[in-house]
């Protein structure tokens, strides 16, 4: 099935200012609603929100396969349950009916769509479960330097596996939900004993993640072949860490209240039909992957991508901008590893790509390397100094494609932190 969606002359009936993130290209799946509808299913078109369930009731969504309570749905799960064709189908008909010489929408234009302003984003998936990988060679090397051997800097399991950990989904929040300071264990003083206090050192990961349809049968694998028929789209995702908490807690079995306070995504969905002509080449892989590793093709994306501190009252300071392609395992390749011992995924399931780092200083996903563990402290609009987040802090995160005249974006992901309870 063509992705007819994608055609770089598209233009639509509805009005999509200049530099939109949201043009007729992209049709973002989310969850919305009104001061007087429920939740249900939306697609993002420019700075307007089209109502598929109000659609569906005008028959315009027949012979597709999906039914009313598909898109009155308050997740996107059932709508997912379709598979990838049928997902594609559904984005395909949408682009008919809002392409600049489409009438059958015009005509009903204030019963379907409903202006960015006047509606309220939700919560777009259930995530059933959560991993997050590790798979920017950038950032596990400087990673590596600061708290290891310089000259080993990457552990020896690190160029033969993408490296991951499964992480808790119930603390996956939406984009501006703001969220407290963690408290834990932290050891200030190396030569004394651990002390219970709020995180000194809080971050951010610059990551995106993606998100699956259902998968295979438990013992069943996913190839790298197979992966993208897997995966729906994509969004922004805010790793927050706590890394005093995680420095003491981490050895031997991984990040645990380090990491589990909160996650945060980007509320519209971008599939990867949207993604589709903006894939690059990987980074080539040395030494040459095991064979279930191996796969064909372009699987990397030139996604931009900028991280944004604002202080309380203040301007922004764009702190990063870095690119989804420098990641060195691909995500076709992190659900092959992830299903290969026969490890069952489902729908509505989110995956981490892993702090997104970048060659130069400029391009680090982190705080902890921005900084450079507290040693370069950065500079804000307003004179102040960062070496990690502070209370009421506001995080900003950004991302878009572009090439041919079309921009495919996320919207932002953002959150301010609160003093801990």
């Amino acid at each position: 099935m063509t992705i007819s969606a994608n055609n770089p002359a598209l233009k639509s009936w509805v009005d999509v200012p200049t530099n939109s993130d949201f043009p007729i290209q992209n049709l973002p799946f989310g969850i919305f609603k009104t001061a007087h509808s429920s939740e249900r299913v939306g697609v993002r078109i420019g700075d307007y929100v089209l109502d598929l369930c109000a659609v569906f009731e005008l028959g315009l969504l027949a012979n597709l396969g999906f039914e009313r309570s598909d898109f009155e749905a308050t997740v996107l799960n059932p709508m997912m349950k379709k598979g990838k064709l049928g997902v594609r189908a559904l984005r395909n008909k949408i682009s008919d009916l809002l392409e600049v010489s489409s009438t059958l929408l015009q005509e009903n234009r204030s019963t379907v769509l409903f202006p960015i302003d006047a509606v309220h984003v939700c919560m777009p998936i259930q995530i059933g479960d959560y991993t997050d990988f590790y798979s920017s060679r950038e950032h596990a090397t400087n990673v590596g330097m600061m708290f290891r051997d310089p000259a080993n800097a990457l552990l020896p399991n690190w160029l033969w596996i993408p490296v991951g950990y499964h992480g808790r989904a119930s603390s996956v929040i939406l984009s501006d939900v703001n969220i407290h300071r963690p408290k834990g264990q932290i050891k200030p003083d190396p030569q004394a004993d651990p002390i219970f206090a709020p995180c000194r050192n809080l971050d951010f990961e610059l990551e995106t993640a993606f998100i699956t349809f259902e998968g295979k049968p438990l013992g069943d694998s996913i190839s790298t072949e197979e992966a993208e028929d897997y995966i729906f789209g994509m969004v922004l995702f805010n790793d927050w860490s706590a890394r005093d908490i995680q420095t003491w807690e981490y050895v031997p079995l991984g990040p645990f209240l380090a990491k589990n306070f909160a996650s945060s995504i980007s509320a519209w969905v971008v599939t990867l039909d949207a993604l589709e002509p903006f894939k690059v080449e990987s980074p080539k892989q040395d030494p040459a992957v095991l064979s279930y590793l191996e796969f064909e093709g372009k699987k990397s994306y030139d996604l931009k991508l900028e991280v944004a501190i604002a202080p309380e009252n203040s301007t922004e300071t764009v702190i990063s901008k870095s690119n989804f392609k420098y990641m060195y395992w691909n995500m076709a390749q992190q659900l092959a590893h992830h299903t290969v011992n026969g490890c069952n995924v489902k729908c509505g399931d989110l995956m981490g790509s892993g702090t997104i780092s970048g060659p130069t200083e400029d391009s680090y996903g982190s705080m902890l390397e921005l900084a450079w563990k507290g040693t370069k402290p950065l500079k804000m609009a307003d004179g102040s100094e960062r070496k990690f987040i502070q209370d009421n802090d506001t995080v900003i995160m950004r991302g878009h494609c572009e090439n041919e005249g079309v921009r495919i974006g996320f919207g932002e992901v953002k959150a301010k932190i609160l003093p801990a309870k």
